[in-house]
């Protein structure tokens, strides 16, 4: 695998997905973009992700 990168569950989805207002999803904070092209994505794009939806207090399991 590459650097070390830490151990996170495979997506942040929290099943309460809404992109009702804008283009991020309440649940997991992700755009409609990452959420598309997660699977493709790799580890470290995915961390970019992680580090910028845990700084803004996401997932959240009550949306």
């Amino acid at each position: 695998m590459s650097k070390d990168l830490p151990i996170r569950p495979d997506t942040p989805c929290v099943a309460v997905c809404s992109t009702t207002f804008d283009e991020v999803c309440r649940g997991c904070g992700r755009t409609v973009v990452e959420v598309a092209h997660w699977v493709a994505m790799t580890p470290e794009q995915k961390e970019v992700v992680w580090q910028r939806i845990l700084a803004q207090g996401y997932p959240r399991r009550n949306g």
